[in-house]
C-alpha cells in the first residue's frame, strides 16, 4: 500500500492546530505516517498534540504520529526536518491551521491516481489537485485564485504558483534530495516545487492531476503578511529558474492583466 507521510509544522499554533490534527486522524486511508515538527511552542499546541497522538495510537486507525520539538531556523529550517525523517511513498505538507476537505480524502487520491496498483519505481513524480481558501476559523471563504492546469510541468510556475503548497505531493525519494532552499524567507516552498517537478521530469516521471479538492488553506501565513517581501523575493526565484528576461516579461504582463481586470 502506497504510505502517505503528512509533515505539520506548528509554532505557538494553539488556536488552530486542532482542525489539522482532527483532520489527519478522520482520514480513513490507513497507511499514514504524520510528522509534527514544532518550533519549541510555549502556548498550549504541544498538550494538543499529546492528546492527539493518543487518541491516534489508542483508534487502532493505522497511523503513525512523531513528535519532535525543538527551536528551529525558520519554517523552512523545519520543513527540512521534516524530509530528513519520512519515510511514507509520498510527502504533503498540512500545516497548523490547514486540513484536508474530506474524512476520505487519502483515499480518494490513491484511487484516483491508482497508486496501488503501480509498482513504486513508476509512481508519478508529483501529485496536485485544488485548493480552497478558509478564514482563521476554518470556514470556506472561496477557491484559490490560482488554478493548477490540466498538464503541470515544471515550466508552469512562470504563471504563478499555480498549485498550492499543501495540495503538491511529491515523491519522497525525490522531495529528500532536494531540501528548501533556506536562503529564501517566504518563497522558497515556490522554489521546492520548481525543483521536484523539474528532477521528476528529468527522471521521465509524469505529474498526475488529481483533479479535486485536495486541501484547506488558511490563508494567514508569514507570506500573506509580509505580501511585498514575498513577491520581490518569488520575482528573485523565478528569475533563478526562468531567467531575467522571462521573468521581466512576464512580470509586466501580469501588471497589464491586473490593469484590466480592474
Amino acid at each position: 500500500m502506497t504510505k502517505f507521510t503528512v509533515i505539520t509544522i506548528t509554532y505557538q499554533a494553539e488556536a488552530v492546530v486542532g482542525r489539522t490534527l482532527q483532520s489527519v486522524l478522520s482520514q480513513s486511508y490507513e497507511d499514514i505516517e504524520h510528522l509534527i515538527i514544532d518550533g519549541a511552542s510555549t502556548d498550549g499546541t504541544l498538550a494538543l498534540v499529546e492528546t492527539y497522538k493518543q487518541q491516534s495510537d489508542a483508534s487502532g486507525c493505522g497511523h503513525k504520529v512523531i513528535v519532535k520539538s525543538e527551536p528551529d531556523e525558520g519554517i523552512y529550517d523545519a520543513m527540512n526536518k521534516g524530509l530528513t525523517q519520512a519515510s511514507g511513498d509520498y510527502i504533503v505538507f498540512m500545516n497548523a491551521g490547514d486540513f484536508f476537505p474530506q474524512d476520505d480524502t487519502l483515499e480518494q487520491i490513491a484511487r484516483r491516481c491508482h497508486l496501488n496498483e503501480l509498482p513504486s519505481s513508476e509512481l508519478p513524480a508529483v501529485l496536485y489537485g485544488n485548493t480552497n481558501i478558509v478564514d482563521g476559523e476554518g470556514k470556506f471563504l472561496y477557491p484559490r485564485r490560482l488554478q493548477p492546469p490540466e498538464r503541470l510541468t515544471w515550466r508552469s510556475f512562470r504563471h504563478g504558483m499555480l498549485v498550492c503548497h499543501q495540495a503538491f505531493y511529491a515523491r519522497t525519494d525525490i522531495a529528500k534530495n532536494l531540501q528548501y532552499d533556506t536562503q529564501y524567507k517566504y518563497s522558497a516552498d515556490v522554489d521546492w516545487c520548481i525543483r521536484v517537478m523539474h528532477e521528476g521530469e528529468r527522471m521521465g516521471l509524469p505529474l498526475y492531476n488529481i483533479n479535486m479538492v485536495v486541501a484547506n488553506y488558511t490563508e494567514e501565513g508569514a507570506t500573506t503578511r509580509h505580501h511585498r517581501e514575498s513577491l520581490k523575493e518569488r520575482y528573485r526565484v523565478m528569475a533563478r529558474h526562468y531567467g531575467q528576461v522571462s521573468t521581466f516579461l512576464m512580470h509586466c504582463w501580469f501588471a497589464v492583466r491586473k490593469v484590466f481586470r480592474g
